[in-house]
């Protein structure tokens, strides 16, 4: 069974967990704000918004193969240059790109896909830091903290992004983004202290050795299947409101503020929660998300879906960081390699759930396809957690469940 801790966390969490959060943010904020400037960036480059589209894709294709392979190219460098290094290949990347000219979109993809490769690398070394930096009694916590800080990225940083890119340009945003990057850059680069000495870093086949751990591969499991079932239906939110419940095509921002703080809220509450009952942290926010679901299913009116998509903002994230913090426990070996292989998998899983929900879209399903692609995904989320569950039982001594 999934073990609980009981040992006393601390009161308060150090700063570096907030700097780390506060990375975090600006990241969620560059993946996500590319939505709101697609037409300008479009019309500057003559391209057509679907092609504008491929940043957004590049970006994803790079935080799924950037987070584990930047794990094993930095793993000989200290976690303080790793994290800084990160952040300044960040704001280089998002120059580059709001310094390209019109004719260079080429030039665009590349840094945009850069970003994602740092992007990556940050998520990844973040996570271990944080843990380390509260100890285990506080793990999930700390971890909830600087994941939400993706979620505060979706409340604030990306309808800011968006209202910048209105007023000046959608170059505006990248060079605030490059800005406060270099910013934090140097603030965690003062605060995280230099590492001790250690000994040499093991080779990459010892690192990937440490990858062996059956309950690893399940938690990356869950860790694509959660995000499938709520990115399949977060980002066709548009048809579900507009076509399905009667809502106009102006409440979509507002409900996605909603979405977003109930995100964020629920984040935390998951980091608190998992310190002290992962499993039934796991359960609870694996069961309420098919709930959430089905009253996507089944409402045809305004206020039951928007309470139903809040709901699931609430529940849809709050296993993040247990999932991660569950990942960083049995890939103990190769924290780095197992906290990034996290990270992709979370990006794989929204991949695969657009994917099947845009199919699905295409058939006689139509509008509903959203709420019910999401919804079976999240029922599918309890075979990874119970083969989980039932194998923590059968390697747990009785007297640690």
């Amino acid at each position: 069974m999934l073990k609980s801790v009981t040992s006393a966390s601390p009161a308060r969490l150090p700063l570096l967990v907030y700097l780390l959060a506060a990375g975090t943010f600006l990241m969620g904020t560059s993946e996500f704000v590319v939505a709101g400037l697609l037409p300008d960036m479009a019309l500057d480059f003559d391209i057509s918004v679907a092609r504008a589209g491929l940043t957004v894709t590049v970006f994803a294709v790079g935080m799924i193969v950037g987070a584990p392979s930047m794990a094993l190219l930095t793993r000989r460098l200290s976690r303080r240059l790793t994290l800084t290094l990160a952040l300044a290949v960040f704001a280089v990347g998002h120059a580059v790109a709001a310094a390209t000219a019109t004719s260079s979109y080429a030039v665009l993809l590349g840094a945009r896909c850069l970003t994602a490769f740092a992007t990556g690398a940050f998520w990844a070394v973040a996570a271990v830091v944080a843990t380390q930096a509260v100890g285990p009694a506080a793990s999930a916590r700390a971890l909830g903290v600087v994941l939400g800080g993706g979620m505060v990225a979706t409340v604030l940083g990306v309808p800011l992004g968006a209202v910048s890119g209105q007023l000046v340009g959608w170059r505006g945003p990248f060079w605030g983004l490059a800005a406060l990057a270099s910013l934090t850059a140097v603030a965690v680069a003062r605060t995280l202290p230099p590492a001790p000495a250690q000994p040499p870093a093991p080779s990459a086949r010892v690192e990937l050795s440490g990858l062996r751990s059956r309950r690893l591969w399940l938690v990356l499991v869950l860790c694509a299947t959660v995000n499938a079932a709520v990115l399949s239906i977060y980002s066709f939110i548009g048809p579900l409101l507009v076509e399905r419940a009667g809502l106009p095509s102006g409440s979509i921002p507002a409900t996605l503020v909603l979405f977003g703080a109930a995100a964020m809220t629920g984040t935390v509450l998951g980091g608190r929660l998992g310190d002290t009952h992962p499993r039934s942290t796991l359960y609870t926010t694996a069961a309420t998300t098919v709930i959430a679901g089905a009253g996507l299913c089944a409402s045809t009116h305004p206020v039951p879906t928007i309470l139903s998509f809040t709901l699931l903002g609430l529940v849809g994230s709050s296993a993040n960081p247990v999932l991660v913090h569950l990942a960083l426990r049995y890939g103990d070996a190769a924290p780095t390699l197992a906290s990034a292989m996290a990270i992709s998998c979370f990006n794989v899983g929204t991949a695969a759930g657009t994917g099947i929900t845009g199919l699905v879209l295409l058939t006689r399903v139509g509008t509903l396809a959203p709420a019910l692609v999401g919804t079976v995904l999240a029922l599918v989320v309890f075979l990874p957690l119970t083969a989980l569950n039932t194998l923590e039982r059968r390697t747990t001594p009785l007297t640690h469940r």
